[in-house]
């Protein structure tokens, strides 16, 4: 993780690193897939107008165009038109547009993971990067989606988490009903500035923040204080509820989304015990969120920033007056890695899969050499065969250079022995039933 990157924001990994994202990527994937989820990809590109239609994040958007027009020359990209093509920012557009022009083939309500790079006009830091992995799980229903399934995805990420080499973690979790129906409440029509506005808390702090309230959106003294001391509002269980109503704001909206939040933390707690919290301060910055919204951090590591976010969206995907809502969290599996592999909170037990090199008496003894790797192989060992026949000594120094446990000798006689190059030890085998252990077979990874 100390070399010099060659085009910075576009990370690549050496086999070790590697298989540490392999690791994480596995798990991810088997529990997403314990709890039902489907395995799609969506194409890279896009739409300018697809992109950007619920969100301006314009400037982070990567537009695609050939070097060249069909005349022979320079193509030029012009983002005002809908119609061009860009590279996608995340995983969630391009996913309610797949719902819409598959939905006559999908069962609803459709339970989906999906694992891609995807490419941000990020200024390149660690844990921000250009090109970076996703990994999004979502459940969109056709013209209804249960709240359940917002309690229900996140226990998954939290499960899901847990199982990753990393420091411990928080989902903090807030309702957009909730602030909406708060600002409503206070006489703050302008409910999705206001969520902007509370967005940039972390970055810029309260004062701020008040000042963008009143400067921007006509906040009062007394409305810019209420609306921060919504945000400061945080607990590890229920008791925001009344936290919240002992501000004296009344309306519709606010108890539908304090409802529903209260839901959400009563079965985490339940549940994910320690996980979860009830965070009002957060706001998720794009526009298509309707109702949860969620953010991760890592303890200890919170300037990082988030490492899984996300929420309900009641609007994002339609197809005429039909609608699919759906709810989702999306983790960057990108800035975990980086994280885990920069403060080496797991390393990979070797830098190849291979468990066994099979060394060379001659170079006659090459095909014989390839049946004994044959062998080993069909019965799932990880095996590569010498590519000449040097000393022992010269063959054994470059299983031990690439992280190869053992060695696999075979005399003029045929007669078979393996060694375990760590310990030394050297017995007979046989390439028909010999294994190494489970812990040796597979490269493991150990956390720190």
């Amino acid at each position: 993780m100390a070399r010099t990157a060659s085009l910075s924001g576009f990370p690549e990994w050496l086999p070790q690193e590697r298989l540490v994202e392999l690791h994480v990527l596995d798990t991810l994937r088997k529990t997403f897939e314990l709890h039902g989820f489907s395995s799609i990809e969506t194409r890279a590109v896009e739409t300018v107008g697809q992109l950007l239609r619920k969100g301006e994040i314009d400037k982070e958007v990567y537009g695609l165009s050939r070097l060249q027009d069909d005349e022979g020359e320079a193509a030029k990209s012009d983002k005002s038109d809908p119609n061009a093509l860009a590279l996608h920012f995340d995983l969630t557009v391009p996913f309610a547009r797949y719902v819409v022009e598959n939905a006559g083939y999908l069962a609803f309500p459709f339970r989906r993971y999906q694992i891609q790079k995807v490419w941000r006009g990020e200024r390149p830091q660690e844990g921000r990067a250009r090109e970076f992995t996703q990994a999004d799980i979502d459940v969109v229903g056709d013209g209804e989606l249960p709240f359940r399934y917002d309690v229900e995805i996140a226990l998954v990420i939290a499960e899901a988490l847990s199982a990753l080499p990393i420091p411990d973690f928080r989902l903090r979790i807030n309702n957009r009903k909730l602030a909406e129906g708060f600002y409503r409440g206070i006489g703050l029509t302008d409910t999705a500035g206001v969520l902007r506005s509370i967005d940039k808390l972390e970055k810029i702090g309260a004062a701020k923040v008040a000042e963008l309230l009143k400067s921007e959106l006509g906040a009062t003294d007394e409305q810019a204080a209420l609306a921060l001391e919504l945000a400061g509002i945080r607990t590890e269980d229920t008791s925001f509820v009344e936290r919240v109503r002992a501000l004296g704001v009344k309306d519709d909206l606010l108890e539908e989304g304090l409802n529903e939040l209260q839901q959400v933390i009563e079965a985490a707690v339940q549940r994910a015990p320690g996980k979860v919290v009830a965070d009002l301060s957060i706001a998720r910055g794009l526009d298509y969120y309707t109702g949860t919204v969620v953010e991760t951090v890592l303890v200890g590591h919170e300037q990082l920033g988030s490492i899984c976010s996300g929420g309900r969206y009641d609007a994002l995907a339609s197809k005429g007056n039909r609608k699919f809502p759906g709810v989702g969290l999306s983790i960057g599996v990108t800035r975990l890695v980086s994280r885990i592999l920069s403060q080496e909170l797991a390393t990979a037990s070797r830098s190849v899969p291979t468990a066994v090199l099979v060394a060379l008496n001659s170079d006659g003894s090459w095909s014989a050499a390839q049946d004994i790797a044959a062998q080993l192989r069909g019965r799932g060992i990880a095996t590569e065969v010498a590519a000449k026949a040097e000393k022992f000594g010269k063959q054994i120094k470059f299983a031990d250079r690439r992280g190869i446990p053992f060695v696999w000798f075979t005399d003029d006689d045929g007669k078979h022995q393996v060694k375990d190059i760590r310990s030394g030890e050297q017995v007979d085998a046989d390439p028909a039933s010999w294994a190494p252990s489970e812990e040796d077979l597979r490269v493991r990874i150990t956390t720190a």
